[in-house]
């Protein structure tokens, strides 16, 4: 493993614009994901404070779930982790490759 991966930020840019610590982020006991909860945790490990298995492995997701967030996100921001708009979101996005 290179040396410079070890290093992590102190904080990165939370989904609202904020900073972000570890000690922002949602606990490990999580149950209820809300929307700013899951665009938290996309946050932290797109900025490098926590790594994928770090995520999986504190808040008991699969990597299929986190992957969905991430994806969500990528495509329509953190309105698309929205559970009840996914068919929506998914909807323009097809669309949008089409075109």
């Amino acid at each position: 493993m290179i040396e410079n991966q070890k290093i992590r930020p102190a904080q990165v840019i939370g989904p609202l614009g904020e900073p972000l610590t570890l000690a922002d982020l949602p606990a490990p006991e999580t149950r209820r994901w809300v929307v700013r909860r899951k665009a938290e945790v996309v946050a932290a490990v797109n900025g490098g404070l926590l790594t994928i298995d770090e995520v999986l492995e504190r808040y008991s997701l699969t990597l299929e779930e986190f992957a969905s967030w991430q994806r969500a996100v990528d495509r329509s921001g953190m309105q698309g982790l929205r559970v009840t708009r996914i068919q929506h979101y998914r909807d323009l996005y097809e669309r949008q490759l089409k075109y």
